[in-house]
């Protein structure tokens, strides 16, 4: 892919393009906790956005998708929200320009295998690609967690995803074999080593296509939000859920909404099922980290209700299979993969029943993915 991409670039604009290469992302546990000021757990992945790009001494940006096949422009003099793909480009521009570094027209060709609205987060590989290459190309010097919020306000405020920090962390600060700790309050962070060769990270998906900027995304925040607010008047350091404790949201249940009273709870006890993942994977006990990705399952199905029903068929297949360490849905929800922590003599046998029953219930076969954790974002 990283041939071609540049062929094609040297094809359609006859000169010589630096290569990014700018993965996608798993999150093993820790969903919806970022914009809750809690802890994630994600790695870069082998999925992946590569960028061919080369400044052109102009005003104009060029940026070919291979993806759509499709050339579009837009001038540095009129940088503002539109519809597509082009939205995530002209979001990183945008956000380089009110932060006062210079800006140069460029011409990039656009390629990738991260399947769109599979909760791989291709979107921030889109932006932090970018965010990259134009650092190497204009030499800003910014540092990798600079690259991240700048991808991050991109989404806020060009396709209006008022995400958190997770996915553009992820994606430029990968390390292979390395699963990361981010305290998503503080964006102090650590790596820890996930190192089961006999184990791969099996994705599922279910091939209903998810859009987080729908509104029910942007819903669970203001329930989260709500639920603090109640509990500030009793308890004035709680910031977040972060602060919050399961004893303090049963005080104030009374005054709350039954649905964001669920809200709340899920997330309070996810974030301790991040903190306790990390020591399991210190210790080496798989068995009981995948217990832990049901129980996230179950709260994301139940209380927070951002699955679907395709998605806890998948996990319910997963909970018959003696292979299987542990699986729950992955990313925003409202469809997009499982992740499957799957043995790895027995991810083909896996595969198989997996679509075989699925097709069995909705009549279409899931794509999987067998991926592996590897570095953040590459210049090369």
């Amino acid at each position: 892919m990283i041939q071609t991409t540049r062929e094609q670039f040297i094809r359609l604009f006859g000169k010589e393009p630096l290569i990014v290469v700018s993965p996608g992302r798993i999150n093993l546990i820790g969903e919806h906790t970022d914009y809750n000021d809690g802890f994630v757990l994600p790695a870069a992945i082998d999925k992946k956005i590569v960028y061919a790009i080369a400044l052109n001494g102009t005003q104009q940006c060029t940026a070919h998708a291979v993806f759509t096949n499709e050339t579009v422009s837009f001038s540095l003099d009129k940088v503002q929200p539109t519809k597509g793909w082009i939205n995530y480009l002209m979001g990183v521009v945008f956000q380089l320009q009110e932060r006062g570094l210079p800006m140069q027209g460029f011409d990039c060709v656009v390629a990738g295998d991260i399947p769109v609205g599979a909760g791989m987060s291709s979107s921030a590989a889109v932006e932090g690609g970018l965010v990259a290459a134009l650092d190497k190309l204009l030499g800003y010097g910014l540092d990798r967690m600079q690259m991240a919020l700048i991808g991050q306000k991109a989404e806020h405020t060009f396709p209006g995803v008022k995400c958190g920090i997770m996915d553009q962390f992820a994606n430029l600060h990968g390390k292979k074999d390395q699963v990361m700790r981010l305290d998503c309050r503080s964006l102090a962070y650590e790596y820890f080593p996930f190192n089961f060769p006999e184990y791969k990270v099996v994705l599922c998906n279910s091939m209903v296509h998810h859009s987080l900027a729908s509104s029910a995304y942007n819903v669970r925040r203001q329930q989260c939000e709500e639920g603090v607010k109640a509990i500030r008047l009793k308890h004035a350091a709680v910031q977040s859920l972060r602060d919050a404790s399961m004893a303090m949201l049963e005080e104030v249940r009374a005054q709350l909404d039954p649905k964001v009273y669920d809200r709340c709870a899920y997330v309070i006890a996810e974030i301790q099922r991040v903190q306790d993942a990390t020591q399991l994977l210190q210790a080496g006990d798989l068995a009981k980290f995948g217990e832990l990705m049901y129980a996230t399952h179950e709260g994301l199905s139940k209380l927070y209700e951002v699955s679907v029903p395709e998605l806890d068929f998948l996990v319910s297949l997963a909970r018959q299979r003696e292979e299987v360490a542990g699986a729950r849905l992955m990313g925003g929800g409202f469809g997009g993969c499982t992740i499957n922590l799957v043995k790895a003599d027995k991810v083909d046998d896996y595969i198989s029943f997996i679509q075989s029953r699925y097709k069995a219930e909705y009549g279409k076969v899931p794509e999987v993915y067998v991926t592996t954790i590897q570095d953040g974002v590459t210049v090369l």
